[in-house]
């Protein structure tokens, strides 16, 4: 995909994807439906979906049951949907880390994510390019310059793994600013890559709002851009890249609702005006802006062109630097 259509397709998830009325469809659920989420309970996708099942049941008048499928980078959620009955009582939470960067760095992975049905998405967030303050950094000016002066001494950067997102968001900055020597190091998860940077073992790497914010606040570590088109709701001050003259630079973490393949449109409809009804409610949007995430909405459509410019950008990313997952 090219540079323009991709900040084009970006742009419309982060200006806030309109959410058209509620609509009464052909079909309505008649039991309860099942949630599943590839990740365990507690996480950042656990807690996202816990935050919007109230809204949806609200809205499709049926109980909702979250189901956490733990495991394999969150494949074997995304297999255990794929694999389910098309009639719209098992769904996906699907996030962009399974949808669209796993089938490129999991070796031997076979399913493909893009047979799933979109419905719509649910929410997205920039992260945030973090540094240890002893670097003296504040945007990415600083870096550009304080990466000059290193004269080709490698700089090292954490991330939760090899192959994560953040892993291949600062291998796409290293490309972008031209190729300067980093070492990657990779940790056991988010926790223990923002421990390793807050002690000055790593001096960069990308992380969460949500999981920043608060060293962030206490100084503890300085955010010097964001990487989405819209800055980050509870770290205004933080440009992002677009704005501090990085082409062809912006992406988000997302995460989507998803049905099993051959879901008759009928079903979709209903879904999708069901998770647009949630999206509206200002009390949810306003809990999701409190975590520094973007609320969603749109169309299927939507969802699917901004799956489709991250399967693309990542993919190729991957390829070029022969990146596998972690086992």
């Amino acid at each position: 995909m090219s540079a323009i259509t991709r900040r084009s397709v970006l742009a419309l998830a982060a200006g806030g994807l309109a959410a058209p009325a509620l609509a009464q469809g052909a079909w309505n659920p008649t039991r309860p439906i099942t949630l599943v989420v590839g990740f365990p309970q507690g996480g950042r996708t656990d807690l996202a979906c816990r935050l919007i099942v109230p809204g949806l049941q609200a809205a499709l008048g049926v109980p909702i049951e979250v189901d956490n499928r733990g495991g394999d980078a969150g494949n074997l959620g995304t297999e255990a949907v794929m694999s389910a009955r098309h009639d719209g009582y098992t769904l996906l939470f699907g996030s962009v880390g399974p949808m669209a960067i796993n089938p490129h760095t999991v070796e031997g992975m076979t399913l493909d994510p893009r047979e799933m049905v979109p419905i719509g998405l649910v929410g997205q967030s920039s992260l945030l390019l973090c540094a240890h303050p002893t670097l003296g950094l504040n945007d990415l000016s600083g870096l550009r310059t304080w990466l000059a002066g290193r004269q080709g001494h490698p700089i090292s950067y954490g991330s939760p793994g090899t192959g994560s997102l953040p892993h291949l968001a600062m291998e796409l900055l290293r490309e972008r600013l031209g190729g300067p020597p980093m070492t990657h190091i990779p940790c056991r998860g988010w926790a223990a890559a923002q421990q390793e940077l807050l002690a000055g073992r790593t001096r960069l790497m990308f992380g969460t709002a949500s999981a920043v914010t608060p060293a962030l606040r206490a100084r503890t570590l300085n955010a010097l851009m964001a990487s989405g088109f819209n800055r980050c709701p509870v770290v205004p001050q933080v440009a992002t890249a677009q704005e501090q003259a990085l082409p062809n630079f912006a992406f988000t973490t997302w995460i989507g609702l998803f049905a099993p393949r051959k879901t008759p449109a009928p079903i979709v409809a209903r879904l999708n005006a069901a998770l647009n009804a949630a999206m509206a409610d200002t009390g949810l949007r306003g809990r999701v802006t409190s975590r520094g995430d973007e609320p969603g909405g749109g169309t299927p459509d939507q969802m699917a062109r901004i799956m489709a410019a991250d399967y693309e950008l990542w993919g190729e990313l991957v390829r070029a630097n022969n990146i596998r997952a972690d086992a």
